[in-house]
């Protein structure tokens, strides 16, 4: 297989800017819209979920009960410098029609030379999805007439993809409980190498449409899920699965909100030991939140519209993030001829392993399967069971770390510098910092209080030069971000540790001799009631006391 091409840009692109006279936006006669009246978006009743996380909603009759069924299509923009198929660079929100080469544009002539890179991101893809390697694979031609799709066709992989029949094992919660996690498993039909299509703007007020074609030709994995899940949820945590996969191996980025994944879900439902419902399609969902609010309302919206006597339509639907429901894009009922064809200008695609690798052959010149295999990282279901292993924390909480980039990194940073355990560690980690993060819509890396300010602040409370409660405050004022170390924040807060016994002793006698009710309630056996006194002292001394150390001066006094 030969290496990436560079000679569909160049200087190909620069002759035919000079023609056009700079990056455009091309006109095309307006598309026909399907304007859908906001009262069909109807509010999803409550979907009870069982103790696997699934969807299993009663009928009307409370008879025959619903079975939901979810198959997911997900298109994984490759990271590659070029395109799949010519040399053009692959930027985001460049300026519309800056990078498309001639072959992009589809003149006649043109030839696609494959991209060596996308194909060994597709490899490695498959490889920690647990696929076999189809060491001959196909290209075929899918034809269908669009606006942002020039050459009327598009390059994919329909007969013979690069990788068949893996698995993807994912996590989640039992009614939103981190403590309660299952693990499931979903096929993995198949893996495609295919080219992305352009860009359509629609611009409603004068009536047009507007191409940018920056996309068309840049290299995607089409990954296909098998319809294993049964609700939103399961879908979105596959989906996170998949996510985090892409960005460690690094053959996708993965970036939803820059389009870098895209999902089309499969929603249909049935009766147990009936057939498979008809499906509908919800596409191009771009959002894992929003994949699990748009196929728990599709079931929802099946089920009501069949109970009611009904049918559903074969159709292709979107989300509509703001209205909370889906509506119909374009009905599948003609099903449409894609013509499928071998394609004419591009070999069968021959990758290798250690046995079948030619002698004397240029390694640039070919894939070699084990090679590949043999560098790939640790995936994020190895780096929780070794977060757990080397640090003695719970699953749950090596699954938040792994689930929020940077997070991992910035705990073993803290782990490195800090004295304190990593059990400890990990609470103010999770309890603390992520809360914040949360709170104020930040990312690890957007953090004001680094892992070195952390790891400072939890020094001084191993030492015992600061309580827990004037950790939380110092915390807060890092939070600010003014450029203040921990120990700055203490002294000039003045929440060192009162470390004056007989002044400890004076404010312990005072809480005592000010509250007889409680002393009496102690005195009788109620033993809980000391942690009221403990809280009272705290809350004299402003958190500067040790609460060890109160509550022995307080046992001893109560006891006299």
């Amino acid at each position: 297989m030969a290496a990436a091409a560079l000679g569909c840009g160049g200087g190909w692109r620069r002759a035919w800017w000079r023609g056009l006279g700079g990056p455009v936006l091309v006109p095309i006669p307006a598309l026909v819209l399907v304007a859908v009246p906001v009262s069909t978006c109807r509010p999803p009743r409550v979907v009870t979920r069982n103790a696997g996380g699934g969807a299993v909603p009663a009928g009307k009759s409370g008879l025959a009960p619903w079975v939901p069924v979810v198959g997911l299509e997900i298109h994984a923009q490759i990271s590659s410098n070029s395109k799949l198929f010519s040399g053009s660079q692959v930027q985001f929100a460049a300026p519309p029609n800056s990078l498309v080469s001639f072959f992009d544009a589809s003149l006649p002539g043109t030839l696609p030379v494959l991209n060596r890179r996308c194909v060994e991101a597709a490899v490695m893809t498959g490889l920690a999805l647990n696929c076999s390697i189809n060491k001959k694979s196909l290209f075929d031609r899918k034809h269908y007439f669009y606006a942002d799709l020039p050459a009327g066709y598009q390059i994919t992989q329909q007969r013979v993809p690069i990788a068949v029949n893996g698995n993807l094992s994912y996590s989640l919660c039992i009614d939103n409980k981190m403590s309660q996690m299952v693990t499931k498993t979903v096929r993995i039909k198949q893996i495609q190498l295919e080219q992305d299509s352009g860009k359509s703007l629609h611009d409603d007020s004068r009536s047009q449409t507007l191409v940018d074609l920056n996309r068309a030709g840049v290299g995607l994995m089409e990954v296909v899920m098998e319809p294993d899940m049964c609700c939103g949820e399961e879908a979105a945590a596959a989906v996170r699965e998949l996510q985090l996969i892409l960005q460690t191996l690094g053959s996708s980025q993965a970036i939803m909100a820059e389009g870098q994944l895209r999902v089309d879900a499969n929603v249909s439902v049935h009766h147990p030991g009936e057939p498979y419902g008809v499906r509908t399609e919800v596409k191009n969902i771009n959002s894992i939140r929003f994949l699990a609010k748009a196929i728990d309302y599709e079931i929802q919206r099946q089920i009501e519209e069949l109970e009611n006597g009904g049918t559903i339509l074969n159709e292709t639907r979107a989300f509509d993030s703001k209205l909370g429901c889906t509506v119909p894009m374009r009905d599948k009922e003609g099903k449409q001829d894609y013509r499928f064809m071998p394609e004419p200008n591009l070999p069968p695609l021959i990758l290798y392993d250690t046995k079948s690798l030619p002698a004397n052959v240029n390694h640039q010149q070919v894939v070699n399967i084990d090679w590949i295999h043999e560098r790939l990282p640790d995936l994020p279901s190895v780096k929780r069971a070794k977060l757990v292993e080397l640090y003695g924390i719970l699953p749950e909480h090596s699954f938040t770390l792994v689930n929020e980039d940077g997070l991992t990194d910035f705990f073993e940073n803290v782990v490195k510098q800090t004295q304190m355990k990593p059990k400890k560690v990990i609470g103010w980690i999770l309890n603390d910092l992520l809360s914040y993060l949360k709170q104020h819509s930040c990312t690890v890396k957007e953090s004001p209080i680094s892992s070195v300010l952390l790891a400072d602040l939890l020094n001084l409370l191993e030492k015992k030069e600061i309580s827990a409660s004037a950790a939380k405050q110092v915390f807060e004022e890092l939070w600010k971000g003014e450029g203040k170390t921990p120990l700055e924040i203490v002294k000039e807060k003045q929440l060192q540790l009162i470390e004056d016994r007989e002044e400890l002793e004076q404010i312990c006698q005072a809480v005592i001799d000010g509250h007889e009710k409680e002393v009496m309630a102690i005195k009788a056996g109620n033993q809980k009631v000391v942690n009221k006194l403990i809280g009272l002292v705290q809350r004299a001394t402003q958190g500067r006391s040790n609460p060890v150390l109160v509550k022995q001066i307080l046992e001893r006094k109560l006891s006299e």
